[in-house]
């Protein structure tokens, strides 16, 4: 448990559905006592899947429960983070919500065109998928950085894809790429500002986007999700897939004070799939 996350505010991006790693967050943040706004775009479905964003009713209601079991602010806000109206739009509401912001968790993304190699990948597909992970992160944090008047904490989802190229998926990989290089921009530029900035960069982990690659994967390869999933598990030296709470505890690291000393730094969180000096 982190005591000094007990009253600050926090607002996580892409939040809105209680399987995915942006719920994970806001559920660990409130168990530490973070008032949270759960953001997430309301309506429509996520790449070239059947899979839906977090829909308003269904974040409405994922806010009651984190408000009523912990007994924190919790408010859905909705937020389309490639439209500039619809941020300012969300950035009012938040500071009518809240007086400060403490936290900030860029974790909405999306990737759109897949299986695609570079030289065929639609052109619409690509600069959307860039629009949403790269251009919402900058975009957002714009709009959130000004009401952070104490200080604070901007954690950005990456992904070991922005490490190690995603086959088929370059539109993915080099949007997460530039995120880590807009986190080492954002740490350096809010350091006098008392805003530490980092990112998160998960590996396979147990949500319906991975699922979702699972299943596209078996029928390209003509096998099963479960064969796909057991193959990827033996690049894994900790031989599983992991969860969106592990994900969010290191988040949560990144929030509080724990980690005062630590900015500009793009975190691995993948069971040792993918190992730096």
């Amino acid at each position: 448990m982190y005591p000094d996350l007990k009253n600050k505010n926090a607002v996580i991006t892409g939040a809105g559905k209680s399987t995915g790693i942006g719920f994970a967050i806001a559920l660990e943040l409130a168990k530490n006592g973070a008032n949270i706004i759960i953001v997430d775009l309301g309506k429509g479905t996520i790449g070239d899947t059947t899979m839906m964003a977090g829909q308003l009713s269904q974040m409405q209601q994922l806010a009651a429960e984190l408000q009523k079991e912990y007994s924190v602010t919790a408010q859905a806000v909705l937020c389309d983070v490639t439209n500039k109206e619809s941020i300012n739009e969300f950035a009012v509401k938040v500071s009518e919500l809240f007086d400060s912001v403490h936290i900030l968790c860029n974790n909405a993304g999306a990737t759109f065109g897949v299986p695609s190699a570079i030289h065929t990948y639609d052109d619409e597909a690509w600069l959307k998928t860039v629009d949403v992970n790269l251009h919402g992160t900058f975009r957002v944090s714009k709009a959130i950085v000004p009401l952070m008047k104490q200080g604070g904490s901007i954690i950005n989802t990456a992904s070991r894809a922005g490490k190690f190229p995603a086959m088929f998926n370059g539109a993915y990989s080099v949007s997460k790429a530039g995120v880590i290089m807009l986190t080492k921009v954002m740490a350096k530029e809010l350091a006098g500002a008392g805003i530490r900035v980092n990112a998160i960069c998960p590996g396979q982990i147990n949500t319906d986007l991975e699922r979702w690659r699972f299943e596209l994967e078996a029928k390209v390869f003509n096998t099963t999700p479960e064969e796909r999933e057991k193959l990827m598990c033996q690049s894994i030296p900790l031989n599983r897939i992991g969860t969106p709470e592990e994900v969010a505890r290191l988040v949560v690291f990144l929030a509080s004070e724990a980690s005062s000393y630590i900015t500009g730094q793009a975190i691995n969180v993948c069971g040792g799939q993918l190992m730096e000096l």
